[in-house]
């Protein structure tokens, strides 16, 4: 099961101010989730903002740099606790534990995800900034796993990782269970077809050095 799910509350002596990239990202993935992808405008999001359009234009200046602003926002909760490695835990074990702490990082937009899934191949540019975005974020996870993403390996490592985090998902878009217990099962399964690549990015390595 995932580590690090739980959350820590504050002494409520004071409240945090909501930047405004805050809250027009969470302005923006409400009314996907309620409009879609294709119809929602940026002046709405300015009006769910509770934002003059020009303070969401000198935060964001597109759609597409909002999906960008939340995929690094997740990127932060997730990169924000250190890993709880064991001193014989597999790699894969640890870009397990990340990929899921991604996938709680982005319940409370799952509605929104749903929308963006079945819309963003319609449009070519935002589904191609989307994907460098997810590449970016995929390749922190392995750094932050102690899994090198440098060289032919590292990429490769990179682009396969992504791909069981991108089945992965399908299966979480769906997934209603308290424990994200099916979502947990396709991460683990995906993660083992790929788990040669998960150690030095170079299958058959250690087998070569030990034979050399």
């Amino acid at each position: 099961m995932a580590k690090g799910r739980s959350g820590r509350r504050g002494n409520g002596s004071s409240v945090p101010e909501v930047s405004d990239a805050d809250r027009i990202i969470e302005a923006a993935m409400a009314r996907i989730a309620e409009q879609g992808w294709r119809r929602v405008s940026l002046a709405a999001i300015a009006d769910a903002a509770g934002l003059p359009i020009l303070r969401v234009y000198r935060t964001y200046r597109s759609k597409t740099a909002i999906l960008r602003g939340l995929a690094r926002r997740i990127d932060e909760a997730v990169l924000a606790a250190p890993l709880d490695i064991e001193a014989d835990e597999r790699p894969r074990d640890r870009i397990f534990d990340l990929l899921m702490r991604r996938f709680d990082a982005l319940q409370p937009y799952k509605p929104a995800f749903a929308k963006l899934r079945r819309e963003l191949p319609f449009d070519p540019p935002a589904a191609l900034a989307a994907g460098a975005a997810l590449l970016h974020s995929i390749a922190w996870m392995l750094e932050a796993a102690g899994i090198s993403t440098t060289g032919v390996g590292g990429i490769i490592a990179v682009k396969l990782t992504a791909a069981a985090y991108v089945a992965a998902q399908r299966v979480w878009s769906s997934d209603d269970s308290p424990d994200l217990a099916p979502t947990m099962a396709e991460l683990d399964r995906r993660l083992r077809g790929i788990e040669r690549w998960l150690t030095t990015g170079r299958p058959g390595y250690r087998e070569a050095a030990a034979s050399g």
